[in-house]
């Protein structure tokens, strides 16, 4: 026990019974056990108080790792887009949109004139030709 040997404790044990006697020793000793055994509580206490700060410790770190990557990835998305760049973009959309709708319909009306030629000229001249008849006659 406390790197003492068996000489040395029965030593202490003979001085002890001669400063407090034979009627006293048992007392001590019992007051000396419940010493130790409080000693080895509060040790026990404040070992189980320490281990209990360390994993509290590790546990913020953890939550201070975790909250660092959510700030992180949070600042990323506020980045990329907010809410009033949405709406800048909905409305500059619906004008490309609205443009795309006139070239749609200009197309349409270029592909109309090129199926019917005669059609350009009468828009251009502004008049009206008599229609070709078909009567075979007249072609021969």
């Amino acid at each position: 026990m406390f790197g003492m040997s068996f000489a040395e404790i029965m030593i202490i044990a003979v001085i002890a019974v001669l400063f407090l006697g034979p009627d006293k020793l048992p007392d001590a000793m019992v007051q000396i056990a419940k010493f130790f055994k409080t000693f080895k509580s509060g040790i026990n206490d404040a070992k189980s108080a320490f281990e209990q700060e360390v994993k509290i410790q590790e546990l913020k770190e953890e939550t201070l790792e975790y909250k660092k990557k959510l700030d992180s990835a949070a600042t990323s998305m506020r980045k990329t887009v907010t809410f009033d760049e949405l709406e800048e973009i909905k409305e500059s959309t619906a004008g490309v949109t609205d443009t795309f709708k006139d070239i749609k319909e200009s197309m349409s009306k270029v592909n109309k004139i090129k199926s019917d030629p005669l059609g350009i000229k009468e828009t251009i001249a502004g008049e009206n030709k008599p229609k070709k008849t078909n009567n075979k006659a007249e072609d021969v």
